[in-house]
């Protein structure tokens, strides 16, 4: 006989809860979308469209009140409401997952994740990069040995905003947690040191270029890892021609990589994991391995979002490992902490101690 569904929560339906979250649970065997938090008039007609079957409500307190009705809860707020909004699944009993940021600063995301474990209850964050089709592919060529020796790895996620658009993600205030390298260093942050390991050193650069910019729209992070990897990772909203997306160079060979992963693309104009092609890029677009001279296209593994929520699923149900440990996912807003720091004092800064 086959089980029911598990009910999900999914508290806010801007873009991360409208395009990541909503489509990938949604496209999951075992779980329903089974309610929708937010007031806002016209988003929640886009619910109504793109999601019929979920009920809508105003805020969490109406989860709270009926958590028996759910079994996973989705927060998908500004980064301001990611700390309360847990707290309070999981004082409801009700599994959890984060978007990332987990939390405006380390000390929050790790009394979070205490919190959890002392409840029981499973809380896990949303870095949906590590299932990015370029990621995985360098993951496996550096784990197959096929660059030697890795001496520096780069990275880049940048964009050509020269606009400032009005919202919480460009506000000052501390605990919006605002700016690129929170925003965009949580993804290349968590990359590095998931392929490299635990990090000694961090220097950074944060810079406003935008006219009336508030928060950082420009930045370098340097981080050394103890295994003696350099990573140089580069964030950006103001770059009018990109750079290689993925760059890794070893004592053998290295491999570059350009352009984003499709599947944010794809979500965004409707496409769901299971069709045809998914995360699949087209051949033009592989990356280069070897060296000049003697470069070799590598085909790109196809990115796999959806394998973040069949994890969270088979967590739930079953007990099965989450898909992503919330003890990382303090130590990337740790680093990115230091980060900020050190740019601040011109300085590169030991790392102390982290999770």
């Amino acid at each position: 006989m086959a089980q029911a569904p598990l009910r999900v929560g999914l508290l806010g339906y801007g873009v991360a809860g409208r395009y990541f979250h909503a489509p990938l649970i949604a496209a999951t065997p075992g779980l329903r979308l089974d309610a929708v938090v937010t007031r806002d008039p016209e988003r929640r007609e886009q619910v109504r469209a793109e999601h019929p079957d979920a009920r809508l409500a105003d805020d969490a307190d109406q989860l709270w009140q009926a958590a028996d009705r759910l079994d996973l809860i989705v927060v998908a707020t500004p980064n301001r409401q990611h700390v309360p909004t847990a707290r309070a699944a999981v004082a409801a009993g009700l599994p959890v997952v984060v978007d990332k940021p987990l939390a405006p600063t380390a000390a929050e995301g790790r009394a979070l994740v205490e919190e959890a474990k002392t409840a029981g209850v499973p809380l896990t964050v949303f870095q949906n990069r590590r299932w990015d089709g370029d990621f995985l592919t360098v993951r496996r060529l550096v784990e197959a040995g096929e660059l030697g020796r890795v001496a520096r790895f780069e990275s880049r996620f940048e964009r050509w905003r020269p606009a400032i658009k009005p919202g919480w993600r460009e506000s000052a205030a501390p605990g919006e947690a605002g700016g690129a390298l929170f925003d965009l260093g949580a993804h290349l942050v968590d990359q590095a040191v998931q392929l490299f390991g635990p990090v000694t050193r961090v220097y950074a650069e944060v810079d406003r270029r935008r006219p009336g910019a508030e928060v950082d729209d420009d930045a370098f992070v340097a981080l050394t890892h103890a295994g003696g990897v350099h990573s140089h990772l580069w964030m950006s909203a103001v770059t009018a021609q990109l750079g290689p997306r993925l760059r890794v160079l070893g004592d053998r060979a290295a491999y570059t990589t350009y352009g984003l992963d499709p599947q944010e693309a794809a979500l965004r104009a409707g496409g769901r994991p299971g069709t045809p092609g998914w995360g699949e890029v087209d051949p033009d677009r592989y990356g280069r391995l070897g060296v000049d001279g003697e470069l070799r296209a590598v085909p790109t593994e196809a990115g796999r979002y959806q394998d973040f929520y069949a994890q969270v699923a088979a967590a739930v149900r079953d007990g099965a490992p989450l898909p992503v440990d919330p003890a990382e996912a303090v130590d990337v807003v740790a680093l990115i902490e230091l980060a900020h720091r050190a740019a601040a004092e011109g300085a590169t800064l030991p790392v102390p101690p982290l999770t």
